[in-house]
């Protein structure tokens, strides 16, 4: 190509090209971008208004001009060996299926609130929950703070995002007739995947929870459960399959717990103890995995005929039955292993409410009988 001035030449084609800096790569590298007319003053005219863009994109959002597909890659590439590979693949799976089949071609400093906003209606559209997108949309806020603090972007755009409000839908426990039903059927199967049920129950063990717990988890002489890993199956993002189980530590340090056990659970476990496999429910030495207490689940409920019963509400039926013996809230916490009291009290609210109402009336009484 010929050059006539100042980053401007002439093509094979005829056509005169002009490049311009319109960003930077992660790795420092420029990125120019091209413009093209007819002859050289058109092109030679144009250039300024593309630097005067690139000035102000650069002073305003900063000089990353990547796509976000790209950004995002890079981004898990940098954090892959600080986070969990269950989280890490559970990052891929969401910016794979969510974030990129929508804003995935637009360049990182190029991305304006309207294309955020856009996305989110483009999920709302499509069904996705409301507590769904703040899960989807945390990654990427995630990855843009990242941006800023290598300083490869100014601001952190998704800061200006007003995100739907979140609809807790509200998880029935089952009744104390209901439970009754389901453990008598559960028992027929004790020494099978029916305890999983049962311990689920006395306990309030996650599925994966159940999974993960060995022998060695079972301190008999102390009467505690110590739960600690958890088991789950994970996309596998390359080979032939396209699942894999993995064995791993709980969700957060408050899921690490120790619970204390009823005499019928530690002499449910007694009976179970004489076995050389490391895990309670195992599958030849391995971990069984949730999705088979799942499906065996599945048939107790049907013949105990609670159709619409799910296995995660057996943990919320375990702390329904403690708060209605009065345990405090402080310890039910810990035994379910959240984050925080307040979340075990939004949770339970409306368990509790026949508590509250009986503490007016003792109010009630209290000053009516002290005039």
């Amino acid at each position: 190509m010929v050059r006539r001035g100042e980053n401007i030449y002439k093509r094979k084609d005829g056509r005169w090209e002009g490049r311009y800096k319109k960003g930077r790569r992660e790795d420092g590298k420029i990125v120019y971008g091209y413009i093209y007319g007819k002859n050289y003053q058109s092109v030679k005219d144009s250039l300024p208004l593309y630097k005067s863009k690139y000035n102000n994109t650069k002073e305003v959002k900063g000089e990353l001009s990547i796509n976000l597909e790209e950004w995002l890659y890079h981004w898990l590439s940098q954090n892959k060996n600080m986070i969990k590979e269950s989280t890490y693949s559970g990052y891929k799976y969401k910016i794979d299926k969510y974030i990129l089949p929508v804003i995935g071609h637009i360049e990182i400093n190029k991305l304006t609130i309207e294309d955020l906003e856009n996305m989110i209606m483009t999920w709302q559209d499509s069904g996705l929950s409301s507590s769904s997108i703040r899960v989807v949309f945390t990654i990427l806020r995630s990855s843009f703070l990242f941006a800023v603090k290598k300083k490869y972007l100014n601001e952190n755009i998704c800061d200006h995002i007003d995100l739907p409000s979140e609809k807790r839908n509200k998880i029935r426990s089952l009744t104390l007739v209901e439970q009754k039903m389901l453990e008598n059927e559960a028992r027929k199967s004790m020494d099978g995947l029916g305890f999983a049920v049962i311990l689920s129950l006395r306990t309030g063990l996650r599925i994966g929870e159940l999974a993960a717990l060995k022998w060695e988890d079972i301190d008999m002489e102390g009467n505690y459960i110590y739960v600690s890993h958890t088991v789950q199956r994970i996309p596998k993002h390359n080979g032939k399959s396209k699942t894999k189980i993995i064995y791993s530590t709980t969700k957060t340090q408050t899921s690490i717990r120790k619970i204390p056990m009823s005499d019928d659970v530690k002499n449910w476990l007694l009976k179970r103890s004489n076995t050389s496999t490391p895990y309670i429910f195992s599958n030849n030495d391995t971990p069984c995995e949730p999705r088979l207490i799942t499906y065996h689940f599945h048939k107790i409920r049907e013949r105990a005929g609670l159709n619409n019963v799910h296995f995660h509400q057996l943990r919320h039926t375990f702390a329904t039955r403690c708060l209605e013996s009065r345990a405090d809230i402080a310890s039910v916490s810990s035994l379910l292993g959240h984050s925080s009291i307040k979340m075990t009290l939004d949770i339970y609210a409306d368990t509790m409410m026949e508590n509250r109402v009986k503490a007016i009336k003792n109010m009630e009484m209290m000053i009516k009988t002290s005039l």
